[in-house]
């Protein structure tokens, strides 16, 4: 089933290959993955039949058809890998969080990243919150600013749900980390969460100090809405 699947899939994406515009989004990812140049509308449209309930694998299947796309050169696999595990979320198993796991710390970069933490990292830990300290907790020691940014974001959406408690932890814990993407993940989910309490970001911000990257991207939405008056 996983090679007829994935050699069906294989071919849709040759034929819409586009090599002018394949240089233009590798290039937008630093040139770290080859591309078939696929832009998303497009990607989303011609990958639709392989998302068809009716169409897709059975579950007990996921982990090693992912985990086969996963490992391919051209990351329009990547990105049809992990809407197709967005079809499974309510399914998930405690056991899942293995494979969400293996998406992030193989092939990493932030376009997969920041999918695979809001939205399939998000869904398993509302089904198993009892999982979520233990996680983060490895995430948080493993070194990997992947899985660690997986930490700080996660929580993105949550707006009322997100506890600060967690989230404070996780940033001071981290914010002596001078990796980019580390401190842009501290910055965004502040900057996310003051559309729901601009309070409580504001006196994070004030006592914490903050690198001035994430401190910006976190007072964005506040600072704009005080210009207006």
């Amino acid at each position: 089933m996983n090679s007829d699947f994935i050699a069906a899939l294989e071919l849709v994406f040759h034929e819409n290959a586009n090599l002018n515009r394949a240089n233009k989004m590798e290039a937008y990812l630093k040139n770290k993955f080859p591309m078939f140049g696929i832009h998303a509308p497009l990607r989303d449209e011609i990958s639709a039949p392989f998302l068809i309930k009716t169409q897709l694998p059975l579950k007990s299947e996921l982990h090693s058809l992912v985990k086969e796309l996963w490992l391919k050169p051209e990351r329009e696999f990547h990105h049809f890998a992990q809407n197709l595990v967005l079809k499974y979320v309510k399914q998930f198993t405690v056991n899942d969080i293995e494979l969400l796991e293996f998406m992030a710390v193989n092939n990493s970069w932030w376009d997969t990243i920041d999918f695979i933490a809001t939205k399939l990292m998000a869904a398993y830990f509302k089904l198993y919150p009892e999982q979520i300290i233990p996680i983060t907790d490895s995430w948080m020691k493993s070194g990997n600013i992947w899985l660690q940014r997986s930490c700080l974001i996660f929580q993105l959406k949550h707006k009322q749900d997100l506890d600060t408690i967690l989230l404070s932890q996780f940033i001071n814990a981290l914010n002596s980390n001078n990796a980019f993407f580390i401190k842009k993940a501290i910055g965004w989910v502040l900057r996310e969460y003051s559309k729901t309490n601009p309070q409580w970001v504001i006196n994070f911000v004030n006592n914490t100090p903050l690198k001035p990257l994430s401190k910006r991207e976190a007072l964005k939405y506040i600072s704009i809405s005080i210009e207006k008056y």
